[in-house]
């Protein structure tokens, strides 16, 4: 058995100085566990600058190694030729930044047409598959199976305690690889920078009693609403800006 980690780094939220992501350390720990239990081939990857001094802290964590795809092209492409094979690969659910968009487990287990389970707390590997319990709101877990391969989007609140240790950060070792890449059209249209406001969510406007407000926090009552499941994406598209206008939540 092969397994993969994905690793990215963080920033410290007061001081902006970089370091290891928490919900991928969570992801490690998790890994190296199945790992030692299993026998099992363990790499840590990351796809980015190899001189960024935030990587050695997941030697610290328990990563013999960690592999550095060094580019700057699609980084989604890298690492879906560098993870063929592999029978189970980690991730975090998205990068430590601000409002990331967590797409890059669904891209990676596109690319690889691999099931991915998403937001993952407990992990386990057995004759049938991947078993992972899964975070759900208001304090539920759901139990799921895949088979393998499979690729596990772990949760920032996942059952995993990392534990730091500095000498095992002298004795590994960050190995940068070159890595090609096509070019990404889509990346080069955006530029990208430090994060100076943070986006307002829509939401529309309560109104409900405090009681029901109450109620609705620790139930799982519906609110109403419609699924829209048929017609096109032109049609779809409607309902939705008919809700928002219904809501004046846009002027147009």
């Amino acid at each position: 058995m092969k397994i993969a980690v994905l690793v990215s780094t963080g920033r410290h939220p007061v001081s902006g100085t970089a370091r290891y992501s928490r919900n991928d350390a969570a992801a490690l720990t998790i890994a190296i566990g199945i790992a030692t239990k299993h026998g099992a081939q363990l790499d840590v990857l990351h796809a980015g600058d190899p001189a960024n001094p935030a990587l050695a802290e997941y030697l610290a964590l328990g990563a013999p190694k960690v592999e550095v795809l060094n580019t700057d092209g699609d980084a989604c492409a890298v690492l879906a030729h560098r993870l063929a094979g592999y029978s189970l690969v980690f991730t975090g659910t998205r990068a430590e930044g601000a409002y990331d968009s967590g797409t890059l487990p669904y891209k990676l287990a596109d690319a690889l047409n691999l099931p991915l389970v998403g937001a993952a707390v407990d992990v386990s590997v057995t004759k049938e598959g991947v078993e992972v319990r899964q975070f759900m709101p208001k304090g539920l877990r759901r139990r799921v199976r895949a088979p393998l391969p499979a690729l596990v989007a772990v949760h920032p609140l996942a059952n995993a305690a990392p534990r730091y240790a500095y000498a095992r950060m002298r004795e590994g070792r960050v190995a940068p690889v070159a890595a090609s890449a096509s070019a990404d059209r889509e990346r080069a249209a955006w530029s990208v920078g430090p994060v100076t406001a943070k986006p307002k969510k829509l939401a529309a406007p309560e109104k409900r009693s405090g009681h029901s407000r109450m109620l609705s926090a620790t139930t799982t009552e519906s609110r109403g609403g419609s699924v829209v499941i048929e017609g096109s994406s032109v049609e779809k598209a409607q309902v939705i800006l008919a809700y928002l206008r219904e809501h004046q939540l846009v002027d147009y």
